[in-house]
């Protein structure tokens, strides 16, 4: 008896579960059941090529111009930083030429200074013509002095002579 109810078992287990709960029904809509049961289509939403192409379409070029607005925006930030540098430069640039600039009016300043301190060419011969005068007068004077100082010294030495010859008592 046991494997009578083994049998009779496996055979509801091989059967369609509408027939194993006791449910009935005709022969026509059983093989409609069992035949449409097995196969469950999905319905699939057709995407058209012309709906699917603009979306594509559509996807890269937003895409596209996402990354061409990331590369713009870097090289205006890196020509942005390379004109921030040269302006830098300038700066420092006109600083230095500010710097030489007063160095060369300091220096123009002390040349004025100088040259209006300092004597011209004229100025330079006419003293030296005239210290060659003074020197000409000095030499000439010396020598009148030097003859002066001879003749007394002449004289000198004819009166020592006189006193001499003379005997004294």
């Amino acid at each position: 008896m046991a494997s009578f109810a083994r049998s009779a078992c496996r055979s509801r287990l091989s059967l369609p579960i509408f027939q194993r709960c006791g449910i009935s029904t005709t022969a026509m809509a059983r093989n409609e059941a069992t035949s449409t049961v097995g196969n469950i289509q999905v319905q699939k939403k057709p995407v058209g090529g012309f709906r699917g192409g603009v979306v594509g379409f559509l996807f890269g070029f937003s895409l596209a111009s996402s990354l061409a607005a990331y590369h713009l925006l870097d090289e205006y930030q890196k020509a942005s930083a390379a004109l921030q540098a040269s302006v830098e430069e300038l700066k420092i640039s006109t600083e230095n030429v500010t710097v030489h600039v007063r160095r060369i009016e300091a220096v123009e300043k002390d040349l004025k200074a100088l040259s209006d301190a300092s004597a011209t060419k004229e100025d330079i011969s006419r003293v030296r013509t005239e210290v060659k005068k003074l020197y000409d007068g000095l030499h000439i004077e010396f020598l009148d002095l030097r003859a002066h100082v001879w003749g007394i010294q002449q004289d000198l030495h004819k009166l020592s002579e006189k006193d001499s010859t003379e005997v004294r008592i």
